[in-house]
Formats: structure tokens, C-alpha cells, sequence
């Protein structure tokens, strides 16, 4: 079993669960139960991040141990995965400060988007670990420390 893996892809599923009733919660007028949320999946998003870089300075990413045609099309698909998360984790990021600094107008036309773009990231997320480590065993990972020293 992939432990790592596995833990940061559900720390974003539950990101985007609290971020998707942090915004019902907005529209129903309940300020405070949507602060809660928002910051509870931004929690859970950061846990992720952490994982993540650990995982990739210290142990390397997973190639794809698909089968050779789908490989253009997973590596597409991971593109878009990780712009969909890099965009999503900015306007986040942009999002909780306009909401720190109660520019609220700003936020609310950031959070919009960002929301919309972290509810795509997590179940593009689940779909790439689905992928690399469920259907196809994983291929070599090296860890990026190595590749940095020349290990």
C-alpha cells in the first residue's frame, strides 16, 4: 500500500468537501460556519502540501506504469491536474488573505473561482492516484534531493 499517497489524496478530498459547504453555508448567510470550513479545508490543503513536497524531495514522484498508449494521455491529464491544483492553491491563497484583510467584495469574486477550481482539483486528484497507484503499478520514482546532489 502507498501510505503517503494515499493519506495526501484524501487530505484534498476533505479539503474540498469543507470548501464545498463552506460555500453552501456562505449562501445560506451562515459567516461564521463558512469561516470555520474555509479555513478547516485550507487545513487539510496545506496537510497535503506538505506531504506532497516531502514525498517529492525525499522519495520522488511515481511514474506512470501504464500501459505506452496511455501515456500521453495520463501525462495530458497530469498536466491538467497540476494547473487546475497550482491555480486553485494561488486563488485560494489570495482568497483567505481578502478575507483576513475583510476586503470582502475582492474575496467574494476571488472565492467564487478559486472554489469552482479546488472542486475540479480534487477529483482530477483522485483520478491521478487512481491511476498510478489502484489500475497500473507505479513505476521508479528518485527522490528530487538526488537528482539535485547527483546521487
Amino acid at each position: 500500500m502507498y501510505l503517503l499517497p494515499t493519506i495526501s489524496t484524501l487530505f484534498i478530498v476533505i479539503s474540498a468537501i469543507f470548501v464545498g459547504f463552506g460555500w453552501y453555508h456562505i449562501l445560506k448567510g451562515n459567516r461564521k460556519t463558512h469561516q470555520r470550513l474555509m479555513v478547516t479545508g485550507a487545513v487539510f490543503a496545506l496537510a497535503f502540501f506538505i506531504i506532497y513536497v516531502s514525498r517529492t524531495l525525499f522519495e520522488g514522484n511515481t511514474s506512470f506504469g501504464g500501459p505506452e498508449s496511455l501515456k500521453l494521455p495520463y501525462h495530458l491529464f497530469l498536466f491538467f491536474h497540476i494547473t487546475l491544483a497550482t491555480v486553485g492553491g494561488v486563488l485560494g491563497l489570495i482568497t483567505l488573505w481578502l478575507a483576513y484583510k475583510q476586503r470582502f467584495f475582492k474575496h467574494r469574486r476571488f472565492g467564487r473561482v478559486a472554489a469552482v477550481i479546488w472542486l475540479l482539483t480534487a477529483p482530477t486528484g483522485v483520478l491521478v492516484y487512481v491511476l498510478l497507484y489502484i489500475l497500473y503499478p507505479g513505476g521508479q520514482t528518485k527522490p528530487v534531493i538526488d537528482a539535485i546532489f547527483g546521487l
